[in-house]
């Protein structure tokens, strides 16, 4: 009886071992795209650097990597004052009107570590990754689905502060980090004996591989990408978004003022580029002060009366054409989300302007991103001729748990399970 038992555990084990070598036979190379803030980020200064302030011209971050390197998101000390006050300058972007680009501030530098790796995608701050984990959840359950770091698993950060640019405006570094999408997905591709690639992002990270896609030709697609799966995606931006202009946003952090992050919130390219869309959201008043509403059709004019007037020119000449163009690329997505977490729907500002956070009428969505704007593909896309577009909601989950929560993790193995089960029919041409 005792062998009887021993004989079964060993085909067992045979039977698990050869069930899990044939799914890591037959498995696609995935690259995980990250959303706003979901890597790190590092910086130095250079000799054009003056801060605004004396504390700030005397606070020097720890350096600890060669040629001064630092990492500047995420560090802890930036959540209190006047930490907050130098990490915002040192994040500022600025829009040159002369050459229709962002760049950094005077005298900053910036990098983004381990392009490739799904390094700087685990935890902002590796020093405290109790509370700093961003997709090491993810990562963990896809290398218990059998992907491996540097062979079938790769990430892709970037300087989340940047977007793109409609055709004919230069987006130098955001265009950069496309470029470099682009070689990483071939690159990964070959290492796999030619087998497509799926492409996994959260939040922002899906506006980029959405334009990644779309610039670039029909027979590259069909040959380099085998699905996107596309997590929390604000296809239409966010009600939110228009919040952070107005008042600033501490993002639930219960230490910072948002009036000291605003200016640098204002700056990002990116943010700007997560308005909510006219063509998503329609005339529903968005924004209502005493004197004025505000649609997606009015943005321009909101940012005038917000006092940021020099982000019309970038909005209206590179981002809202951009938002206005929405092309199916004829690659099968999967959209994965939450739903049933209260959202800003509509926001109300008093007699004491937009210095104050407004009174918030919620909706449907994950905390973040709208219904209407997480389901944008589906209704701008129902009835396309060659585009596949499935829609997966999870109830209860919100924007930033779904990269943790075992339901959702579950969800999405299933999915990339079912992915790596169909067989590519280019394998056969």
């Amino acid at each position: 009886m005792k062998n009887m038992r021993i004989l079964v555990l060993i085909i067992m084990s045979v039977m698990m071992y050869t069930s899990q070598a044939g799914m890591i036979s037959n498995i696609h190379p995935l690259i995980l795209v990250p959303g706003n803030g979901g890597n790190q980020l590092e910086a130095r200064f250079t000799s054009d650097y003056k801060a605004t302030s004396l504390f700030c011209t005397r606070w020097n971050p720890v350096v600890k990597k060669q040629g001064g390197w630092f990492r500047l998101w995420f560090e802890l000390n930036v959540l209190l004052a006047p930490f907050t006050q130098c990490f915002a300058e040192r994040m500022t972007l600025y829009y040159d009107p002369e050459v229709d680009d962002y760049c950094n501030a005077p005298g900053i530098e910036t990098r983004v570590p381990d392009f490739g790796s799904t390094e700087s995608l685990l935890y902002l701050d590796p020093n405290l990754k109790h509370i700093s984990s961003y997709m090491a959840p993810l990562v963990e359950s896809l290398e218990d689905l059998g992907y491996a770091e540097g062979f079938t698993l790769f990430g892709a950060p970037y300087d989340f502060r940047y977007g793109l640019a409609a055709e004919g405006h230069p987006s130098k570094v955001g265009s950069k980090f496309l470029d470099d999408l682009k070689n990483l997905i071939e690159q990964a591709s070959i290492t796999n004996s030619g087998k497509p690639v799926i492409l996994v992002s959260h939040s922002l990270g899906g506006l980029f591989v959405l334009q990644l896609l779309n610039r670039n030709s029909l027979s590259w697609r069909q040959k380099h990408i085998k699905h996107f799966v596309a997590l929390a995606a604000p296809w239409g931006g966010t009600v939110q978004e228009m919040l952070t202009f107005a008042s600033g946003n501490s993002l639930g952090v219960p230490l910072v003022d948002p009036l000291l992050v605003r200016t640098e919130q204002r700056s990002s390219e990116s943010n700007l580029w997560l308005m909510p869309s006219p063509n998503i959201y329609s005339r529903k008043p968005l924004v209502i002060t005493p004197s004025a509403k505000y649609s997606a059709y009015d943005i321009a004019q909101f940012l005038v009366d917000i006092g940021f007037s020099e982000g019309v020119v970038p909005y209206e000449t590179r981002i809202l054409p951009l938002v206005n163009n929405m092309v199916a690329p004829e690659v099968d997505i999967t959209c994965i989300f939450g739903s049933g977490v209260r959202t800003a729907e509509t926001l109300f500002y008093g007699e004491n302007g937009f210095d104050k956070q407004p009174e918030i009428l919620y909706g449907d969505g994950d905390g973040t991103v709208n219904m209407v704007s997480l389901m944008a593909l589906e209704s701008e896309w129902a009835g396309k001729k060659n585009q596949s577009v499935k829609v997966i909601r999870i109830p209860d989950v919100s924007h930033t748990s779904i990269l943790e929560e075992d339901v959702a993790l579950d969800e999405i193995v299933k999915v990339i399970k079912s992915i790596n089960s169909v067989i590519s029919s280019l394998a056969f041409s």
